[in-house]
């Protein structure tokens, strides 16, 4: 029996936003991992706007079933079936990728795990590779609104990591170099990293 498709409104939200970046970012890269797949709408999205890419999806295994769901109905041939990667517990995928792409991971993560997805990633990239991540960070050590303070301090609250600093993930960055901050709607940011 196929899962029912699992929705989120805020990747309905915010997913032309994100795609006429990635638009911009990915535009000379041929394979991107997407960390965090989540639901699995972006995926579907971005594979069938970005048709030169191969888009593989990855995340824990409780999401898998969704994601499938989302890619079985889009029938996109350009899209790959989800592959398991927990940070800290998985290896980093063995997949030739020169992108790597993920949407509000790092706030989830604990302070450790978003460190090691950095390195992981300046690790794993290619020369030239990009590593495009979205969502909320505060910029030394401030918040770009009020309700993005409160919503960190919920995520403390329950047991999650909290927003990341981006001085703090440049420094954990080894050889990747931050190339630009954008801002984008509802007080986020798309950073753009690229391996040295």
């Amino acid at each position: 029996m196929q899962c029912e498709k699992p929705f989120s409104q805020a990747c309905e939200n915010n997913k032309r936003a994100i795609l006429g970046v990635l638009e911009r970012a990915f535009a000379n890269c041929k394979q991107v991992l997407e960390i965090g797949s989540g639901t699995g709408q972006h995926a579907v999205f971005f594979a069938e706007h970005l048709p030169h890419l191969i888009w593989h999806t990855s995340d824990q295994p409780q999401y898998h079933s969704g994601v499938q769901a989302w890619l079985a109905e889009a029938s996109l041939d350009n899209i790959s079936a989800p592959v398991a990667f927990t940070v800290g517990r998985d290896d980093f995928p063995h997949i030739d990728v020169d992108g790597v792409f993920t949407a509000n991971t790092a706030h989830i993560m604990q302070k450790e795990e978003a460190k090691l997805l950095m390195e992981l990633i300046a690790s794993n990239l290619p020369q030239n590779g990009v590593f495009c991540q979205y969502g909320p960070f505060t910029q030394r050590g401030k918040f770009t609104s009020q309700s993005n303070q409160a919503f960190h301090l919920s995520l403390i609250e329950r047991g999650y990591g909290g927003y990341r600093d981006i001085d703090e993930l440049t420094a954990w960055a080894g050889e990747l170099s931050l190339k630009e901050v954008i801002d984008m709607p509802a007080n986020n940011h798309m950073l753009i990293w690229q391996k040295r």
